[in-house]
């Protein structure tokens, strides 16, 4: 207990960190929809954010090895917040697609100063638990950042202020925390080979996951806007995508350590695919429906990251999890890269229920891939 006691300021800067990134996410999208911004254009604002996400990836470890976790957590944290400041004193999209990039890069490492430190501070004995704590501070700060659109409204320079104080305040609990902080990491390269040799399935499924759990979380604001849902339902829709998230993932994680994880894969890739189709083909205009829908969508979805890591992490040697642990980062941020843009450009050709049409398609993929290396390789 003392032990989590501890990382109580780390957990408060996750939170502020999260919220505020939450927050700018759901209100770029809706602000350009709102500004009458095409869908490929709002598509590639959202692809941008990814693509600074994964350019951050390959430069996380040099840059702590160099100013260490405290220094590079307050310069991205200050860069970060100078991004939203400027996106809500000048609306433009290339501007915007820019800013997102930045952001991207910077919150890449903010995330990873956040998660290193955490795993730092515990031993195998409670690690399991204090990432739970951690995923839960997830789910509580973006969900709480979907309720502030319909109460400020996505029109005004107020949510961007909130995102940016939010942002600028996480410097303030990890700034104040001991002085324990994580040592520089020892260089570690960067090998997308190494996981694609090591478990093909699990470089597919998290691109896959890129491909899919971004497009309804980035461009929801779009869809629910060109339904005509008011911002009360968006924030209900989105909201749903993201507490569904934690529903099946103790489940299907248990399940997964005793049986084939490929299996439950399987399981959860399909049932992630239907959901989809029930969206495209039945939800129509119907508020329940959609919002039942994406929490379905959400539940079945969203451990599929985590089942595909843990199947790449069983095939590593000793000193290679970190490795595998970056390039599975990659793998995930270029299919988010790819995803929201390409959904965002079909959504433009045919109608907003075509993001859905898109996420079932791509689900469908994967789980014909990943049939297929069940029955080519044992377990």
């Amino acid at each position: 207990m003392n032990k989590l006691t501890s990382l109580i300021p780390l957990l408060a800067s996750a939170a502020l960190l999260m919220f505020g990134n939450g927050l700018q996410g759901t209100l770029i999208a809706w602000r350009a929809s709102s500004e009458g911004f095409p869908p490929w254009l709002i598509g590639l604002i959202t692809a941008a954010y990814y693509l600074g996400f994964a350019l951050g990836c390959f430069h996380i470890t040099h840059l702590l090895r160099q100013v260490g976790h405290i220094r590079a957590f307050s310069a991205m944290a200050a860069i970060s917040t100078a991004t939203i400041i400027l996106a809500g004193l000048v609306v433009d999209p290339w501007l915007w697609t820019i800013l997102r990039l930045i952001s991207g890069y910077c919150l890449a490492v903010l995330f990873a100063v956040i998660e290193s430190w955490l795993n730092s501070k515990v031993d195998n004995a409670i690690r399991a638990r204090t990432l739970s704590v951690y995923r839960y501070v997830d789910l509580a700060a973006n969900t709480s950042a979907q309720y502030f659109l319909p109460w400020f409204g996505g029109t005004s320079f107020i949510l961007f202020g909130i995102s940016a104080i939010a942002l600028s305040l996480s410097l303030t609990p990890i700034s104040l925390a001991d002085k324990s902080s994580p040592s520089p990491p020892d260089h570690v390269n960067f090998d997308m080979k190494y996981l694609w040799l090591t478990s093909p399935l699990a470089a597919v499924g998290c691109f896959a996951v890129g491909m899919t759990n971004t497009v309804y979380r980035s461009l929801g604001p779009v869809y629910c806007l060109e339904l005509g849902f008011d911002t009360t339902v968006t924030a209900w829709f989105l909201a749903a995508s993201i507490i569904s998230g934690v529903v099946l993932q103790y489940p299907f994680g248990h399940y997964s350590d005793r049986k084939d994880r490929r299996t439950v894969i399987m399981v959860a890739t399909a049932g992630g695919m239907l959901a989809s189709l029930l969206l495209f083909f039945f939800a129509g205009n119907s508020i329940f429906l959609n919002i039942a829908g994406v929490f379905l969508l959400g539940a079945f979805s969203m451990p599929l990251y985590s089942m595909c890591s843990a199947h790449a992490n069983d095939r590593a040697g000793p000193g290679e999890f970190a490795t595998i642990t970056a390039a599975l980062l990659f793998y995930w941020a270029a299919g988010a890269v790819i995803g929201p843009w390409l959904a965002a450009s079909i959504m433009g050709w045919f109608g907003p229920k075509s993001m859905f049409a898109f996420t079932a398609a791509t689900q469908a993929i994967f789980l014909a891939y990943t049939l297929t290396r069940k029955l080519q390789r044992p377990a």
